[in-house]
């Protein structure tokens, strides 16, 4: 097999299931620890279609039609090659939508160490546990107006400004994320009466420019922001500690006034542009370089200053 093979078959995985262990991915192809790091490479920096959690395993944040159609099986008797013509000049029937330029705030939210929850659990325990924690972010989530564009698996990924807009969605999203890290405690207690376990989440806040449209084919269609402030706000949850909520710069700089906060440091992150190549070419490919990128910890709201 080749690394190809490997590569699309890896990637089917996550888009199928969206997250998978680097044990799994060894036991699987057969992987030395020089062969998966390749692996990672080109999925996490060259193909920017999924982040490393805890040094154990990739997540999903490509959208549900990252991945190239394959080719059509060949007829017996007819030639590929006039397949491939007749393929190149029939008609094709394309879903148009409009895409929307605009400036997103944009939240990761996922649960910390997920996969010994997993060996812990019964799977159908497990099944409730995740339900339970994902309807307790939702439930914070409406309160100020998060949209909650994908479930990850045990990860959500969440808009605010779209699809309706707000002044204050930066501010929003920062209330949210800290009012999530709160309703853990109390849904914590109940957990720990039924199940045995507590969980922690981490999440990850940036706010910039995207592009919204309509994404995937058929029955299976999502209006998902494209650009890099999603993939930051990702990268951002991978550095935050348990029930920590990590901005970046730019959020900060909107919602400064309104929470304390601490320095996170400067952190060096895989960021890129796509640009044309070769030139005269209309495919994309990925820019990748490393970034570094200053952000902070929110830590509460502010009391409202009083009338004076």
């Amino acid at each position: 097999m080749t690394f190809e093979d490997i590569l699309d078959r890896t990637l089917d995985m996550l888009q199928r299931r969206g997250r998978v262990s680097y044990r799994a991915l060894k036991r699987q192809f057969d992987l030395d620890d020089a062969y998966l790091a390749d692996l990672k490479a080109e999925i996490i920096e060259v193909r920017r279609l999924a982040v490393d959690q805890d040094n154990t395993m990739l997540v999903w944040t490509g959208s549900t039609n990252t991945l190239p159609a394959p080719p059509p099986p060949a007829t017996p008797g007819v030639p590929q090659a006039a397949l491939q013509t007749e393929s190149a000049t029939a008609p094709i029937s394309h879903h148009t939508s409009d895409a929307e330029r605009r400036q997103l705030t944009v939240m990761f939210c996922d649960l910390v160490d997920s996969t010994a929850l997993s060996a812990q659990l019964d799977p159908e325990d497990l099944r409730q546990v995740v339900r339970a924690y994902q309807t307790t972010c939702a439930d914070v989530l409406q309160r100020f107006g998060g949209h909650i564009a994908q479930y990850l698996g045990d990860g959500l990924l969440v808009y605010f400004g779209y699809p309706q807009a707000h002044e204050d969605d930066a501010q929003r999203a920062v209330r949210a994320g800290l009012g999530i890290v709160e309703a853990m405690k109390t849904h914590n207690t109940h957990l720990e009466q039924h199940y045995q376990v507590r969980l922690a989440v981490r999440l990850g806040i940036h706010t910039g420019l995207v592009v919204v449209g309509e994404m995937g084919s058929g029955a299976r269609r999502e209006q998902l922001a494209l650009g890099e402030t999603p993939n930051l706000a990702a990268r951002l949850e991978g550095l935050a500690t348990p029930n920590t909520v990590v901005i970046s710069a730019a959020t900060w700089s909107l919602v400064r006034e309104y929470f304390t906060y601490d320095d996170f440091g400067t952190h060096v992150l895989i960021c890129g542009t796509y640009a044309p190549y070769p030139p005269g070419v209309s495919w994309l490919t990925l820019l990748s370089k490393h970034c570094p990128v200053s952000c902070h910890r929110a830590l509460a709201a502010r009391p409202p200053l009083a009338a004076g």
